[in-house]
């Protein structure tokens, strides 16, 4: 009798397992929607542009500003753009860059068509994805809810990206234009413009995928014109600015 009982506990213990270990391997998704918190240090890029004039102007600066955005995407496409939040009150001297940015992505063509707003001027960029070149690392982070494995890439040769991504969200994109890892990023931080994006939440239910779609308004025109016209605009000042809005 005692035999039978624990040959029916170990029945019981596999069959249990399996359906636990069938249940586990089914949590994936492909149609979400995540919001992010945007931080940047508004101080630190100030620092790096020019310190003496930073140390005369601080007191009219925000330290670092935050701001929200909402990336809604299948395994197909997403749409990345601005909601609203509480954002830190602005200081005279000090406007946010690239607020206005709706990047959208198609990730079958791998291309995107992106709205910027650049000063007075709104582009329309029409272009290939992001190439970034990812290595993987061993170290993780719970983000949202997720466990997430941490990468480091490398954008245009010069500027190092580090992000979090999750394979439990199968879609292949993350805030603004970053992509290219084999599942949805969480997490990104790019030193150079002292800038990170952090997911707050996460819906896989009802998610509302019609509002999937590119924006037509805007001058058409390619990331690296853009950039070109930036760089022509402001000089060596318009660094940062160049890339806020080539991501």
């Amino acid at each position: 009798m005692m035999n039978r009982t624990f040959k029916m506990i170990g029945i019981f213990s596999i069959v249990l397992f399996s359906v636990q270990k069938g249940y586990s391997q089914s949590l994936f998704f492909d149609t979400i929607s995540v919001n992010f918190e945007k931080t940047v240090s508004v101080w630190g890029n100030m620092k790096d542009l020019a310190p003496e004039w930073f140390e005369m102007s601080k007191s009219d600066m925000p330290s670092q500003t935050l701001s929200y955005f909402n990336f809604t995407g299948t395994g197909k496409h997403s749409l990345y753009q601005h909601v609203s939040g509480p954002e830190i009150p602005m200081r005279k001297y000090y406007t946010p860059i690239a607020e206005g940015n709706k990047v959208y992505n198609d990730y079958e063509s791998k291309t995107t068509t992106s709205y910027k707003e650049v000063y007075e001027q709104s582009y329309l960029v029409q272009d290939s994805l992001l190439n970034i070149k990812w290595k993987f690392t061993a170290d993780t982070r719970n983000i949202a809810g997720f466990d997430c494995r941490k990468v480091v890439g490398i954008l245009w040769d010069t500027v190092a990206v580090f992000a979090f991504y999750t394979d439990e969200l199968t879609v292949p994109g993350g805030p603004e234009g970053i992509n290219g890892l084999p599942g949805m990023i969480l997490g990104v931080g790019i030193p150079a413009i002292h800038t990170t994006w952090f997911a707050t939440s996460v819906t896989v239910n009802n998610v509302p995928v019609s509002s999937i779609k590119p924006t037509q308004k805007g001058k058409k025109t390619t990331r690296a014109e853009m950039n070109h016209a930036i760089k022509k605009a402001t000089g060596r000042w318009g660094r940062i600015e160049r890339l806020m809005f080539a991501i």
